[in-house]
């Protein structure tokens, strides 16, 4: 797949096979994250990788996921990420423009685990006492997003847009997540 193919064949991914990421692809969408846009050239987000069958299992429960279809939008047993990627940002080293930088290398580690054909989901809603706990995540390091990941066992659809931005299942189970249409929020040469 080209770039633009990827970018726009890319959708969240919530239910996962059963076979583990190997490490030279969570590599690269660490590499990616590393560099990726940040203002100022400060640098200032770390990644925790996490594959591990029992840490795993620990993370998982300080995510929500898909709060609109609660609770179908939930991983059940056995189609759970096989990986985490949790972007940290040393609190001490950044700017008031680090949520960029967070955006940025997000978005890196997504394309580039698609390109490899790794289904992801980014994750803002997360106890992150609890998993600060769990990782040893030091306090003056903030927890922006999670990135969970594994290979694909679904395939969400874009839908046409249609005043509800709430995505939902068919009867088959299916994923439909509205999208805008480009003439709706594309402008040439002025608003």
């Amino acid at each position: 797949m080209d770039t633009y193919e990827v970018t726009t064949s890319r959708r969240s991914i919530r239910r996962f096979k059963d076979i583990s990421v190997p490490h030279q692809i969570l590599e690269r969408c660490v590499n990616a994250a590393r560099l990726a846009p940040s203002a100022a050239n400060l640098q200032p987000l770390e990644y925790i990788v996490v594959d591990d069958d029992k840490l795993l299992a620990e993370v998982f429960p300080t995510l929500g996921w898909a709060a609109y279809i609660r609770p179908a939008g939930d991983p059940p047993q056995g189609k759970r990420p096989k990986a985490y990627i949790i972007i940290v940002n040393n609190s001490n080293a950044g700017t008031p423009f680090t949520t960029y930088d967070v955006g940025a290398a997000m978005e890196n580690m997504i394309l580039v685990a698609w390109a490899e054909g790794v289904g992801s989901c980014a994750i803002a809603s997360v106890d992150r006492d609890k998993l600060r706990s769990i990782l040893n995540i030091p306090g003056d390091y903030e927890i922006p997003l999670v990135l969970a990941l594994g290979y694909p066992d679904e395939s969400p659809v874009e839908e046409p847009f249609d005043e509800s931005v709430k995505y939902w299942k068919d009867e088959d189970g299916v994923l439909h997540v509205p999208k805008k249409k480009l003439e709706r929020v594309q402008h040439w040469n002025a608003f």
